[in-house]
């Protein structure tokens, strides 16, 4: 068997005691955050990326290990394990040539190949194995004649022996390895858009006459195929050179010289190939092309997700959030500075004059009364209308609160949620989405995180892959950024704490209820008194859970607790109290830290406490910024092709970015039009929520297309 550990540092270019220890730390239900964080000294500094692929691989190897075992008992039973097989088996590397080696062994359903055997023909196939050159097929194919058996001619029997032959051609390991390898470096994906679709019918018009080299098809054109197959819109089929598979089969099995015996085998490999390998094979390659596109929109998902969930926040300040409306009116909530409702109306602008001075009133008078600093508009149905009605109102005010269009994907999926209703069961559902809109504008992560992240509206064919793999990188998505950021325990939601670090949803209920019943958080200390977090979870949770204005200015950082004496010996030698923690910086860089390693404490872990010390309690998320929407373009009817405008990329794919200029559809900036040079990856050039500047370059009003540029003229 392979030795997982030593495989996994020479593969993954680490030290065998970084492989070994980080397996240890995972193995005992560390979180890969706490790992990167607080265990630098044991793994060598490993990050969270390098410590999710050991994990991924790990996990990968693991259960090749396992099918190992069972391939070779079940060979064993059969009585067909050799030492020869038994090596290759336990050399195998990969899935796919393991299940290659166990194919022939495996068992099946009754075939071609065992309905000849039952008919006693298999002699007959070792016999044509045999190669004789001076012997007669035909002749020894009459010995096989059998009416009992159902064999009347010695055409049946060559039929038979040729099933048995084929089966166990189609069967070889190394056969199917070249073949495979074959269609995936030179095998061309066609497509043809069936005729009950005539021309500009549907969305996949770019797929009528469509073809690409296996090899080099994009994530989104294979999944965009595959689900035109699915809706049986279009064909999908697999094209090669099959007289290069044919010669290469023939190579390798016809070992005669007899004309007879040659062409036989010939006969044989065509129908070999063509009913037994290439439909398994075709399906294979298939398949492997689809788990390599759910992999890359996977990770332009994760990537979009992180940018999102870490969104400059607006910060907790009083905020006038409002979901906009046209016949129903506009629901406005208020919130304050912690994020609690406060006062809700319904408001109508957009329904005659008396009822927009009336809404107008509405605004203003709630403005004044709970000193508004923010105002959170969706951008959905009537949003930009309602985004002039504000700066109307606004200009009115002496002291104008910024306003800011709020992205509201996923937030009519929050007010229907149990999660919203547990937190407001008295409101309306619509109320709750106000609400919703207001918390994203003042902190974008401790709000979103409420909501299936499928459902925020960063991902590109998100149902089409696989469901599982999606789920489990999303979630660990989530759990990295919220542990980058650090979580205020006194204002924490249940599912903000339950992406923490080592709490899971039980325990994140545990901690609300023990807040509410003892009130705020004064120490990290008393999360020992919370029924069922124990000593392993403290230590897990405790550096990313932050007390602001407790009693030990260090809970107010990312430094962790199992660290605090060496703190306090910093800033003993510095002659400076704990707390004035926040005026010490310049002194601490004077620190010789050879001074305080100790056993578990080493230089990264101390560079860290500095790094944190020198700004405690910071976020370590951009500035906020947002986007001014160009006044009077409110539909894709007001563009004109030239338009420069101001606008928010709202999701970015491998082919380009989605930009919300405030029409109600997102445009798109090709991949070719992002930059003045070649971009080759569109996410190093922008990301889901910056602010930038594009230019019209075409409207599709009739199909609610929009093309944008970034490029210079």
């Amino acid at each position: 068997m392979v030795d997982i550990a030593q495989f996994l540092a020479k593969e993954l270019s680490l030290k065998p005691s970084q492989v070994k220890n980080a397996l240890e730390l995972l193995a005992e239900s560390a979180s890969i955050p706490f790992i990167a964080r607080y265990r630098k000294e044991r793994t060598g500094e490993m990050n969270e990326i390098q410590l999710r692929e050991l994990s991924d691989r790990f996990t990968y190897l693991s259960e090749l290990e396992e099918r190992k075992t069972t391939v070779i008992n079940a060979i064993a039973e059969v009585g067909k394990l050799t030492d020869e097989l038994k090596l290759k088996i336990d050399s195998c590397l990969q899935k796919t040539e393991l299940e290659d080696l166990y194919l022939p062994y495996k068992p099946k359903r009754r075939t071609k190949a065992t309905i000849a055997k039952d008919k006693g023909l298999q002699p007959l196939t070792e016999f044509i194995k045999a190669n004789k050159a001076d012997s007669s097929l035909e002749a020894e194919a009459a010995k096989y004649i059998s009416v009992e058996k159902g064999v009347n001619t010695t055409v049946e029997a060559l039929k038979g022996a040729a099933d048995i032959l084929a089966e166990e051609v189609a069967e070889k390991a190394h056969l199917r390895a070249y073949v495979r390898d074959y269609f995936l470096k030179s095998g061309v994906f066609k497509s043809q858009i069936k005729k009950d679709y005539p021309e500009g019918s549907t969305k996949y018009e770019m797929y009528r006459d469509y073809q690409i080299n296996v090899r080099n098809i994009a994530s989104h054109n294979m999944l965009a195929l595959l689900r035109g197959e699915a809706e049986k819109i279009l064909s999908l089929e697999l094209d090669f050179d099959e007289s290069v598979v044919l010669n290469y089969l023939e190579n390798q099995e016809i070992k005669t010289n007899s004309k007879e015996i040659r062409e036989f085998y010939r006969v044989m490999l065509k129908d070999a190939f063509n009913r037994l390998m290439k439909p398994s094979l075709t399906s294979e390659v298939i398949a492997d092309r689809k788990t390599y596109a759910d992999i890359e929109s996977i990770k332009t998902f994760e990537s979009n997700l992180r940018e999102l969930l870490l969104s400059s926040p607006a910060g907790m300040k009083p905020t006038l959030a409002i979901d906009p409306g046209f016949r129903t009116g506009c629901k406005v909530a208020v919130i304050d500075r912690t994020g609690k409702f406060l006062e809700y109306q319904a408001v109508f602008p957009h329904s005659g004059a008396s009822q927009r001075n009336q809404a107008s009133q509405s605004i203003e008078k709630l403005i004044k009364k709970y000193n508004i600093h923010l105002i959170a508009i969706g951008n959905g149905t009537a949003g930009r209308e309602t985004d002039e009605f504000v700066a109307e109102v606004l200009e009115k005010l002496e002291s104008k609160p910024v306003k800011v269009m709020v992205n509201e994907s996923g937030a009519s999926i929050y007010s229907a949620s149990d999660c919203a209703i547990a937190e407001f069961p008295d409101l309306d559902i619509t109320v709750r989405g106000a609400i919703s809109i207001g918390r994203r504008l003042q902190d974008p992560l401790a709000e979103l995180v409420k909501i299936d992240p499928k459902s925020i509206g960063v991902g590109q064919y998100q149902h089409d892959v696989d469901q599982k793999l999606l789920k489990q990188k999303l979630d660990e998505t989530v759990e990295s950024c919220v542990n980058y950021v650090g979580v205020n325990l006194n204002t924490a939601s249940r599912e903000l704490l339950a992406f923490v670090s080592g709490i899971n949803s039980t325990i994140a209920k545990n901690i609300i209820t023990y807040r509410d019943k003892h009130g705020a958080f004064s120490d990290r200390t008393q999360l020992l008194s919370v029924p069922k977090l124990g000593a392993k979870t403290f230590e897990q949770s405790a550096g990313f859970l932050r007390i602001s204005g407790g009693k030990n200015p260090l809970d107010n950082t990312a430094v962790h607790p199992e660290s605090y004496a060496v703190v306090k010996a910093m800033f003993s030698d510095l002659n400076v109290p704990l707390a004035e923690i926040s005026q010490a910086s310049k002194q601490l860089k004077s620190l010789n830290l050879q001074k305080y390693v100790t056993p578990t404490v080493g230089e990264p872990t101390l560079r860290d406490i500095i790094s944190e010390l020198e700004k405690p309690g910071r976020d370590p998320r951009a500035e906020f910024k947002y986007a001014t929407f160009a006044a009077g373009i409110k539909e894709i009817r007001d563009l004109t092709v030239g338009m420069e405008l101001e606008g928010v990329v709202t999701n970015v794919a491998n082919f380009g970015a989605f930009v919300d200029i405030g029409v109600h559809q997102d445009g798109l900036v090709h991949i070719s039009q992002m930059a003045d040079k070649f971009v080759d990856d569109p996410n190093k050039f922008v990301k889901v929520g910056q602010v930038v500047k594009v230019r019209v370059l075409e409207i599709k009003e009739n199909l609610k297309r929009i093309s944008l540029s970034m490029r210079s003229r």
